[in-house]
């Protein structure tokens, strides 16, 4: 897989109490990796994790590769209050991260950085393919993810790697979209968003551990990275399987002003359309163990 290479190395794992920071710490530590994690509180009961930070009080000096997770959760109505801590939570902390690193002596700084976003970095694009390699879109949340990605990559200049993960939904049991999707289908309403025709970018949460391990010692890895398996779904199409694996049957669709007038502007990353494709991580060699929609469900409901 290429990330054997984490033997007797150090990962600072920003989030590592998080869905899928708790689940990356064992994996790295099976691998061979110590990992020092990092909280708000700068405890926690993590698999793995050998030692623990507080943000502030993070010690960058002596691992070789950070990987930052953190990011207050968009999924709720959007309030001017919420987009502070969004962005706090996510540029600022890339932001204090970068200057810690700027601090140190060259060869004290780790060799790589991996770093979170998201694929609203490329807003609605209806049906255009989209690469690692696309523009970024329009609209808050790719203003957003903008943002925060060239707050990482600033960390390039200091002779540090820097991959930003691209993240799509991320299905596994204890998730927060796949318990909401699991209760919306066990009540009997699971219907399309809108027409149903827009790309939905998923990942099983398993992969997109395994790719975040495999891109730490892949030297081509960096830049913007799709965290998304290869055969995303359109929503019609997602509702469809879904309701399948839960032996539920496909309700009536939710129109776009019903979305809107439910959950405010946080609606458009719903109705948003982006047909990824990882096509860096394919290309470096990455195998996904759940490339195909039913086989994820498969796993996760089966």
């Amino acid at each position: 897989m290429g990330y054997l290479q984490g033997m007797g190395k150090k990962v600072l794992l920003i989030g590592a109490t998080g869905f899928v920071g708790a689940g990356l710490a064992e994996l790295l530590a099976d691998e061979g990796w110590e990992v020092v994690g990092v909280s708000r509180k700068g405890t926690g009961h993590v698999k793995g994790v050998s030692s623990w930070f507080q943000v502030e009080a993070m010690d960058l000096s002596t691992v070789d590769a950070v990987v930052n997770l953190a990011g207050e959760a968009v999924d709720q109505r959007w309030t001017d209050e919420k987009k502070w801590k969004f962005h706090e939570s996510r540029v600022g902390l890339t932001e204090r991260l970068v200057e810690k690193l700027k601090a140190l002596p060259a060869e004290k700084r780790p060799a790589v950085l991996i770093n979170a976003s998201a694929v609203g970095f490329y807003g609605g694009r209806g049906d255009e393919l989209l690469k690692d390699d696309a523009t970024r879109g329009h609209g808050y949340l790719a203003d957003l993810c903008a943002a925060w990605e060239t707050a990482a990559m600033s960390a390039e200049a200091l002779g540090v790697r820097v991959a930003c993960f691209r993240i799509g939904i991320v299905l596994g049991k204890e998730g927060r979209a796949f318990q909401k999707l699991k209760m919306v289908f066990k009540l009997g309403i699971g219907g399309n968003l809108g027409n149903g025709r827009q790309w939905m970018p998923w990942i099983h949460v398993e992969d997109l551990r395994r790719a975040i391990a495999f891109s730490m010692s892949q030297q081509t890895i960096r830049g913007g990275v799709n965290g998304t398996a290869p055969h995303p779904e359109r929503n019609a199409d997602f509702t469809k399987k879904m309701a399948k694996a839960s032996k539920r049957w496909v309700f009536l669709p939710v129109p776009e002003f019903a979305l809107k007038l439910a959950l405010g502007e946080f609606a458009t990353v719903l109705l948003a359309s982006q047909n990824t494709v990882p096509a860096k991580l394919t290309e470096a060699g990455f195998v996904f163990q759940y490339a195909h929609l039913e086989d994820a469900l498969k796993n996760l409901v089966g």
